[in-house]
């Protein structure tokens, strides 16, 4: 297992020292898959980094499988080369000089195994990777996606305690990214091995993940598994970033158990309350727009309908994508097919009361992160 304590970390710059990793408190299980999850420059591939050992923290302590690789306290250093982790990165780093097995055997032949166990592992996991058969061709002559087999595959070789994951699909299409993060998996579970990822991509943390770690300017947000943080999640910025995400001000007028009510400038609201936010609390109504539905005109009312315009719509096969708006605030919805309103119609909306919850309002610096990424 991954155990991050108080991790720190500080550079140096023209305009004086940038705080970039900030009491970062981390537990990864031992066999998950663990995800840090978050915009460029949030300070998750400088956490993968520390853990790696390719950057010296500032302060706190790292422990890999029970044995620390870092404390400030303690003053523990434990170079890269010892602390049995297999690291996969975007830019593939293999080598273009060297065939594919030879790739594959580098990290064996540092740590100095026979010849014929070299080549028996070696074999074994370019089977499990589906490059068998290209054992002997250049690096040069693969393409993308097999590169990056490869570099799992050297990763997996020397059979590390932990393997860590920087952004490996980043360079590799749609199509191949889907197929190679089924794979990343497969493999991930069937070695057990512990496994830190980092991403910006919201759809593969929540394909691949275990749980994900949400960052913000150094800092971890929130923890959860992937249905909690994208069903009800702890902040707007978490919700905004994780997905289409729509927002709407308002205030809790009631409370009963799970389920509040909330008045808002375009109507009243209920939804759920898991964050158990009190009456009387500023507050933003958070709903996805695949909880959104197209009502008739003539519909009897119930909670959670409004009346849109209708702003745009872009057809994608099984779902139509909407840009709505009720009075100042833009909503998303996607319908299926069958439910698509004329451009620039006036619409009515339901929207499921147990798919919306209440979220508390943020400081005005966070809130602006999140509109960002809002839908």
């Amino acid at each position: 297992m991954i155990q991050i304590s108080g991790l720190s970390k500080t550079f140096g710059g023209d305009r004086g020292p940038v705080r970039v990793l900030d009491n970062i408190e981390l537990n990864v299980p031992e066999g998950s898959l663990f995800t840090l999850l978050g915009p460029s420059g949030c300070g998750k591939t400088t956490t993968l980094r520390c853990v790696a050992g390719l950057e010296k923290p500032t302060g706190g302590e790292i422990h890999l499988n029970g044995q620390t690789v870092y404390s400030s306290s303690a003053r523990v250093w434990v170079p890269a080369e010892r602390r049995h982790v297999g690291m996969v990165f975007q830019s593939y780093a293999i080598w273009p000089h060297m065939t594919v097995i030879e790739n594959v055997v580098y990290p064996l032949e540092a740590k100095r195994v026979g010849t014929a166990e070299r080549a028996r592992r070696a074999k074994e996991v370019l089977e499990k990777v589906g490059l068998a058969e290209l054992a002997d061709r250049p690096a040069t002559q693969l393409s993308g996606g097999q590169q990056q087999r490869v570099a799992l595959a050297r990763a997996l070789v020397a059979r590390p305690q932990v393997l860590l994951f920087d952004e490996p699909l980043s360079n590799l299409d749609a199509k191949l990214r889907e197929q190679l993060r089924i794979e990343i998996v497969t493999l991930q579970k069937e070695f057990g091995i512990t496994s830190l990822y980092v991403t910006h991509d919201q759809e593969e943390a929540l394909a691949i993940s275990d749980q994900i770690a949400i960052m913000r300017d150094g800092e971890i947000l929130e923890i959860g598994d992937p249905a909690t943080l994208y069903e009800t999640p702890a902040y707007k910025f978490s919700a905004a970033f994780l997905g289409l995400a729509n927002f709407i001000d308002g205030r809790v007028v009631s409370a009963m158990g799970d389920s509040v009510e909330i008045s808002t400038p375009i109507g009243a609201f209920k939804c759920g309350n898991p964050h158990r936010l009190a009456v009387g609390s500023e507050c933003n109504l958070f709903f996805r727009p695949e909880s959104v539905w197209i009502e008739a005109p003539n519909a009897s009312i119930h909670v959670n309908r409004l009346q849109v315009q209708v702003q745009s719509r872009m057809y994608l096969g099984h779902t139509v994508d909407l840009r709505l708006k009720a009075g100042d605030y833009p909503i998303r919805a996607k319908v299926p097919p069958r439910q698509i309103p004329e451009m620039g119609s006036t619409a009515f909306i339901g929207i499921d009361p147990d798919s919306c919850i209440a979220l508390a309002a943020e400081p005005a610096q966070y809130a602006q992160q999140a509109r960002q990424f809002a839908a």
